[in-house]
């Protein structure tokens, strides 16, 4: 037995839509007949690729003029509720999802889950595996409301699948006034400079950890990132030092990862970094501690200097290209 209908959270991304959000269009076409996106700041042409992945309408807000996005999307949901009836709805664990949701979930008052990691469908009731404790236990859980379950799902829970099925419809809908909470405005956006793949979207991430010893060392692991035509990453404890940006960090509160290689450097493995990572399909660290808990994860393990190890393997590549 499967649900009527699905609503995602979809949002853009330099190259139309994120990867996130193709990923729950995918689930939510595994468990509902219908899928509809709800987007801000795309184009015509999402619909192309939403369709494809699983999507059969896509509800765009138009004329934000500065207004949230979560707050936008999240009133043009709230209006819409009574008269289409969906079963869920299911945003990414970024901020603008976490935004939209909790917005929603006031609105509405209907209770949210958040820090899921897989569903489910049982019974036709949707239930949902919750990472607790910094990523250390998962536990499973269901929503009892009467309304449309909302699930906030944490990046690569799912594999984004081209379905094959034809074009979205396209629908722009004006935000109009949605009171007080249409009074934040954004004034000013930062985007990070960076050269290579998207670190939460790359084959090969590169990370360094307090191991480094000093700021100037994680210039070691951009080269070998480089060199691996990879993307570098961080863990918490460099970010906070003010060593590398926000956007690097991989773990709990920064970005999960998938990659086909994950080389820690020079990290311990605390809790909140390996649930970023250890999805990773092979990990190699390097860290001069040979009880770290990072190496219960590895699939290899290097005991031993990374002041050592990197230069030596930044040579040896060097000497192949």
């Amino acid at each position: 037995m499967s649900f009527s209908k699905i609503w995602v959270f979809v949002e853009p991304s330099e190259s139309g839509v994120s990867t996130t959000s193709l990923e729950l269009i995918t689930a939510a076409s595994g468990f509902a007949s219908t899928v509809e996106a709800f987007s801000y700041g795309v184009g015509s042409e999402v619909g192309q690729i939403l369709g494809e992945h699983g999507a059969t309408k896509v509800v765009v807000a138009a004329g934000l003029n500065g207004v949230l996005a979560g707050t936008a999307v999240a009133s043009i949901m709230a209006k819409r509720i009574s008269a289409e009836a969906p079963d869920a709805i299911f945003f990414g664990s970024t901020p603008e999802g976490r935004d939209a949701a909790a917005r929603l979930s006031a609105k509405l008052n209907l209770p949210v889950l958040t820090n899921v990691v897989n569903l489910s469908l049982e019974d036709g009731v949707l239930l949902s595996e919750n990472a607790v404790f910094g990523g250390s236990e998962i536990v499973t859980a269901k929503l009892k409301s009467s309304g449309p379950g909302l699930y906030v799902i944490r990046a690569k829970s799912f594999a984004p699948e081209n379905r094959g099925g034809s074009a979205a419809s396209v629908e722009e809908v004006a935000v109009g006034d949605i009171g007080s909470a249409g009074k934040a405005k954004i004034v000013q956006s930062h985007v990070e400079a960076r050269s290579g793949p998207k670190l939460d979207e790359a084959p090969v991430v590169v990370s360094g950890g307090r191991g480094l010893g000093q700021q100037d060392s994680y210039q070691m692991i951009e080269e070998l990132a480089k060199l691996l035509n990879g993307a570098p990453g961080a863990s918490r404890a460099i970010v906070d030092a003010g060593w590398v940006p926000y956007a690097y960090q991989v773990g709990q509160t920064g970005k999960t990862v998938k990659p086909t290689v994950y080389i820690a450097c020079g990290i311990s493995g605390a809790t909140q970094h390996m649930v970023g990572m250890k999805g990773a399909k092979n990990i190699i660290a390097i860290n001069k501690d040979a009880d770290a808990p990072i190496f219960t994860i590895a699939d290899l393990g290097i005991v031993g200097d990374v002041h050592k190890v990197l230069p030596k393997l930044i040579e040896a590549i060097k000497s192949r290209s």
